[in-house]
């Protein structure tokens, strides 16, 4: 075997590739290597790729499967052209996810084994092997320790459902490079761990089946494939990156990206990630967001697809554990946050948000235009932590009685109220005004300051009507002496045509 091509393979065929299980993989391989060792005159001088070796190539390549080749999967094409598209059209595309405002992120993979702990040190998750400076080699191990037999896609599904979530998001591949899904692009795969299954195709048919929209998120950054660059400045010696080309990342991940678009089609959603490294340029992140829109026209992309997180690529923004003070105005935006301080599950991690605080946080970011995508991070097993469940069944109890002050509603028409929040059902014949009253007022009266529409009617949520008089330019609601709910009492204002309110 020319030298080049030898050195090519073990450079590149780290372990998922050097087991390489199906014919299909190793042909794909046989032509990076040919390209590798013939794509520039001093390689084709210094290399000649005869009959025999490409032979022996092609022996390799069906290997471990009885002999048979297989087809090559399709390679998802290079320079896409975004699709041309109206404000009206977009408009129409983004509305489920607008009127949605609640979603459930999970992060699951491999990093669930070893559930945060490390060599004593329990502050980690699903960046271990980052943090923790754990060898490929190593971490591969947890392949055959992933098996998550109490896995039910349908008793996930319904809890976000009974959550009063309207959508889901879960990692297809996360930075660590391994992939929940039945990949055709690579070994490292859920599909060769013992559970054998494919928990992403469980879990959209269950997601669709309670009426909730299906979504992937997908990581540009990978640490596992071989030619993605950087790579982690304390495993360069064992992971030279000689012989690593990004452009050949790049059609992996196009490739990856392409069959989730299709075999779990229709996503609602494709959420990206990992792109801050110098290696993705923003060319690069036009090229995907356009291999998305292209496959699926109707898919919604967040701004993370574009290196910068520029607001001009990708369909919305995606501030992180944090709620913006006044909101995004003019942008479509999603707060993604954790309930407790991990994405991935930690074993250690019990310092979970209680359900007033998560309430809050989604009445807040409602208030202010956003979505809130909260996540859960499952166990090795299969399951969500119990202090997840409790507070997804308290988010739940909160949302069946007052969802429709979070579904479908806008921002506040307020500048500040002094007791809470408010959202709006705005239309030129009649809106609802949704006070979000956290602090109750202690002397019966509710003040809405400035609000100059004439008022129908008033009622809480849940419960029964109440009186709301004119005084001067305010409004003053009667309530009852306590609050019905001590997390969120909602009271609804019926007024006549959209909202105005004075400074």
């Amino acid at each position: 075997m020319p030298g080049s091509v030898k050195r090519y393979c073990n450079l590149h065929l780290e372990p998922d590739y050097r087991k390489l299980s199906d014919a299909r993989s190793s042909i794909n391989f046989l032509g990076s290597a040919v390209s590798t060792c013939s794509g520039s005159p001093e390689a084709a001088k210094s290399t000649t790729i005869d009959s025999v070796t490409l032979s022996l190539l092609a022996s390799i390549a069906v290997m471990g499967t009885g002999g048979s080749l297989q087809a090559t999967p399709p390679q998802a094409p290079a320079t896409p052209v975004i699709p041309a598209e109206t404000k009206a059209q977009k408009d129409a595309r983004m509305a489920w996810w607008r009127k949605s405002r609640f979603g459930m992120f999970i992060h699951w993979g491999l990093y669930a084994v070893p559930a945060g702990e490390w060599n004593g040190k329990t502050e980690y998750a699903e960046w271990i092997r980052e943090s923790a400076h754990i060898p490929i080699k190593t971490y591969d191990k947890f392949v055959g320790q992933f098996n998550p037999v109490k896995f039910d896609a349908k008793a996930w599904a319904k809890m976000a459902h009974d959550a009063g979530m309207q959508y889901l998001v879960i990692t297809s591949k996360h930075h660590d490079g391994f992939n929940m899904f039945d990949s055709k692009y690579t070994d490292f795969k859920v599909t060769n761990t013992p559970f054998k299954r494919d928990p992403i195709k469980e879990l959209a048919k269950a997601v669709r089946s309670e009426g909730l929209k299906f979504c992937l998120y997908h990581s540009i950054m990978d640490w596992h494939h071989p030619d993605y660059l950087p790579r982690r400045s304390w495993e360069v010696a064992d992971r030279p990156e000689d012989g690593a080309n990004f452009d050949r990342f790049r059609q992996y991940l196009r490739n990856d990206v392409q069959q989730i678009l299709t075999d779990y089609a229709p996503l609602g959603v494709v959420w990206f990630d990992g792109e801050w490294e110098n290696t993705w340029k923003e060319p690069y992140g036009s090229e995907l967001y356009a291999l998305c829109r292209t496959v699926d026209p109707n898919v919604i992309v967040n701004n993370r697809v574009g290196h910068a997180r520029d607001r001009a690529l990708g369909d919305y923004s995606t501030p992180e554990q944090t709620i913006p003070p006044t909101g995004l105005p003019g942008v479509d935006w999603e707060t993604c946050m954790t309930m407790n301080d991990n994405w991935g599950y930690n074993s250690h991690d019990h310092n979970y948000k209680s359900v007033k605080v998560l309430v809050q946080d989604l009445v807040d970011i409602a208030s202010k235009g956003g979505n809130l995508l909260l996540n859960v991070g499952p166990t090795a097993e299969g399951v969500f932590p119990p202090e997840a469940i409790d507070r997804l069944k308290g988010l739940g109890a909160w949302m069946k009685v007052n969802h429709d002050s979070i579904y479908d509603s806008t921002a506040s028409v307020f500048e500040k109220l002094p007791y809470g929040r408010c959202t709006v059902h705005a239309t030129t014949g009649r809106s609802k005004v949704f006070l979000h009253v956290f602090d109750w007022p202690a002397d019966g009266k509710l003040v809405v300051p400035g609000l100059t529409n004439k008022i129908r009617g008033a009622r809480i949520l849940g419960g029964p009507k109440v009186s709301a008089e004119r005084t001067g330019t305010d409004v003053t609601i009667t309530v009852p002496a306590s609050a019905p709910n001590a997390i969120d009492t909602v009271v609804e204002l019926d007024v006549v045509g959209m909202p105005v309110v004075t400074k």
